[in-house]
């Protein structure tokens, strides 16, 4: 279906499909658009951790909660250089950074700037993820060699209230307008497991499917539980509830980059390896996205071999 068409009522519909009849679409539709089947690897680095004054209920970086991160400065040039190179020997392809601001100063825009130089110049892919954007500021990102900006839309538009009141969805996806302006890819996609209905994960999907055009890259997190976060004690996600979602996401946006990314640690080799059955084709890989645990690198060598997958970088 073409963009901008799907309604909440057909993207629950497809959630609630049989399981199998689900997996074979989505696999249908994956084949399709991905007949390599390449697996891409994707490594996210914290530059600027803690001290976030927004309430987002599932981040730990927040300053309203007690979850023992501290706020530390920008790292400086050399240390992401090194990150950097780190991740690109162990077979990333694509190098995210992360900053826990709710908008970046114009001066930290600068600084950033001169990070995503650098990590391009080692030629990666590169991604930064740093609040709400001005017109501006995008322009300048993508200036300095910015080839995709991460900006989550969280969950559905009538649930996002209870999980943040900090700043609204539109400012949400004003940001992206803005980094789509600017000629940057956008990578945007959500998290499950924090409490939402199907029919909040239908309106996710169908939020996330309707940008014109679609997003690049579409994360799709599973809510890491972080003591002293509003959230810290919510119910796990049902794993095949989670495969579901990865499902969907595939058919209504085929030619993205589906991501496993937050709490793929907690889903285990099954559930992960039904995930790339159901489409997924992205992983963030490394021992840490931002301050959570990750699967190590070599566990996830040991499993894309185990499942006779290839992956973008040099790892195989």
């Amino acid at each position: 279906m073409p963009t901008g068409e799907w309604t909440v009522e057909q993207v629950h519909a497809l959630l609630e499909k049989p399981f199998l009849d689900l997996i074979h679409d989505a696999q249908t539709v994956h084949r399709q658009h991905w007949p390599d089947g390449d697996i891409e690897l994707a490594t996210l680095l914290s530059i600027k951790t803690g001290g976030c004054p927004e309430n987002c209920g599932y981040c730990p970086q927040s300053a309203q909660f007690e979850t023992g991160v501290k706020a530390e400065k920008l790292l400086a040039v050399d240390e992401v250089l090194r990150a950097a190179q780190v991740a690109k020997d162990a077979g990333a392809s694509r190098f995210c950074m992360g900053a826990a601001w709710r908008s970046p100063k114009d001066r930290d825009i600068a600084q950033v700037s001169t990070l995503v130089a650098a990590v391009k110049g080692l030629g990666l892919e590169t991604c930064a993820t740093l609040g709400m954007l001005e017109p501006h500021q995008a322009v300048e990102l993508q200036q300095a060699g910015l080839d995709y900006y991460n900006h989550n839309l969280d969950t559905s538009p009538d649930y996002y209230p209870a999980i943040v009141d900090t700043r609204t969805y539109q400012d949400r996806l004003d940001t992206l307008a803005h980094v789509r302006a600017a000629g940057i890819q956008v990578c945007c996609g959500g998290i499950i497991g924090m409490g939402e209905t199907v029919a909040h994960r239908a309106g996710l999907l169908a939020e996330l499917a309707n940008l014109s055009p679609y997003p690049e890259s579409v994360p799709i997190n599973s809510l890491v539980r972080v003591p002293g976060t509003p959230l810290g004690d919510s119910d796990p996600i049902d794993p095949i509830d989670f495969v579901r979602v990865i499902a969907v996401a595939r058919i209504l946006m085929p030619k993205a980059r589906v991501r496993l990314s937050a709490g793929r640690k907690e889903l285990g080799e099954a559930v992960e390896a039904l995930c790339f059955v159901a489409g997924a084709n992205s992983i963030f890989y490394g021992d840490k996205l931002l301050v959570t645990g990750n699967p190590d690198t070599d566990a996830d060598r040991t499993l894309i071999q185990k499942l006779g997958l290839r992956t973008t970088g040099s790892v195989t």
